[in-house]
């Protein structure tokens, strides 16, 4: 079974969350990709379905075998699969440790515009938002230290969701980033939880550095989740992985997940992450291939296209930030309006805080003919907003 990242499959009608638009319109907005999954991830589920037999399943050491052999062989990391743990999905670890870690009332520290779904575990769960804004220097984004320290600071403070690789930005933090953020963390006796669901998605050249890999500071003071999920377009899979090397919180953190009862997989979640975390390298480094070539053509047309917008550099995710100021500091009003004239639906940026009402985010991670009628479709699109505002 060949990858083909030109074939353009028709998903619409098949329950997809993307796709459930109408028929003359064109969905680049959720992190969800209009690639094929991994041929051995399929032939896994073949496997699998094959048996006919889907009981209660438990997690088997093989699990936690590929996801170290995985961070060993594609980003030099090899954490011991005692500190793993299965979760049905990164977003609800994520509130589960809100819960477990940090108390009502408290801070939980962002980096703003981060993605949206962070603000929901922690309001939702009674804690409070606290944000240190990334800085954006002429379509840079940088941490503001003083800031960053003095917000750890606060007594208030007792967690941090650190977004590595960064969404919606695509920012990729060097290890020295990821040590600074560690220590003063540490030093303001705050937790680090890292969301690296991104990690495997960056551009030749631009590798990502797990939080807890740069040194024992880090990873005694941290909970790192990833998952297959973006990586291999299989979020429906509902698996992911916890990693805690620190014994004493990952107590704290397993507790947490078995009594919201997020351990228990599906029949087709440990094939499934074995396969890909096991035979899945190849298509990966091609699909990161398809990703970097269609980012390269969506920044070309917009010079060309679109000049008064400018592409913000991101070496990570298949999602492309890009600053409307010189058009409207209101982009869900743009955004709105280009999905009423031309059928293109992508996302607003001011659900992720910050300066994000002045940001778009579109999705990439389709055939290149479909990327074109988007394009298309965003200049007609900004072109007529600009004739009648």
């Amino acid at each position: 079974m060949a990858n083909n990242f030109s074939e353009m499959i028709d998903r619409r009608h098949t329950n997809s969350v993307k796709w459930d638009v109408k028929d003359n319109e064109l969905p680049m907005w959720v992190a969800d990709m209009d690639f094929r999954t991994a041929p051995g991830i399929i032939k896994a589920f073949q496997d699998k379905a094959a048996s006919g037999i889907f009981g209660y399943e438990e997690v088997p050491e093989a699990y936690f075998e590929a996801v170290q052999h995985w961070y060993a062989t594609e980003h030099n990391w090899a954490p011991n699969t005692a500190w793993m743990r299965f979760v049905t999905g990164v977003v609800p670890t994520i509130s589960s440790a809100v819960r477990r870690v940090s108390n009502v009332g408290d801070n939980v520290l962002v980096q703003a515009p981060v993605y949206n779904i962070f603000y929901n575990s922690i309001v939702n769960n009674g804690r409070h938002v606290l944000s240190s804004d990334l800085v954006d220097h002429d379509g840079q984004y940088a941490i503001d230290w003083d800031d960053l320290d003095a917000k750890l600071a606060d007594p208030l403070t007792t967690m941090m969701i650190l977004c590595n690789p960064h969404n919606p930005v695509g920012k990729v933090w060097t290890a020295d980033e990821l040590a600074q953020i560690g220590a003063l963390a540490a030093k303001h006796h705050v937790t680090v939880l890292s969301d690296e669901i991104h990690g495997d998605i960056t551009d030749a050249g631009h590798p990502y550095t797990p939080f807890a890999s740069v040194n024992d500071v880090n990873a005694q003071n941290s909970i790192t989740c990833v998952s297959t999920s973006k990586t291999f377009n299989v979020a429906a899979l509902h698996a992911a992985t916890v990693i805690v090397p620190n014994e004493a919180l990952r107590n704290v953190v397993d507790r947490g997940i078995n009594t919201d009862e997020l351990a228990e997989p599906n029949s087709f979640a440990i094939p499934g992450v074995i396969a890909a975390y096991t035979t899945g390298s190849d298509w990966v480094h091609a699909m990161n291939a398809q990703v970097t070539a269609n980012k390269q053509t969506l920044t070309q047309f917009i010079a060309a296209q679109l000049p008064e917008l400018q592409v913000i550099e991101g070496h990570a995710t298949y999602l492309v930030w890009i600053d409307c100021r010189h058009v409207t500091s209101d982009t869900t009003a743009l955004a709105d309006f280009i999905r009423a004239k031309t059928g293109l639906f992508i996302t607003a940026g001011a659900v992720y805080g910050g300066d994000g009402h002045d940001f778009i985010r579109i999705n990439v991670a389709c055939p290149a003919e479909r990327l074109q009628d988007g394009l298309n479709r965003l200049a007609d699109g900004v072109h007529q907003f600009e004739k009648q505002a």
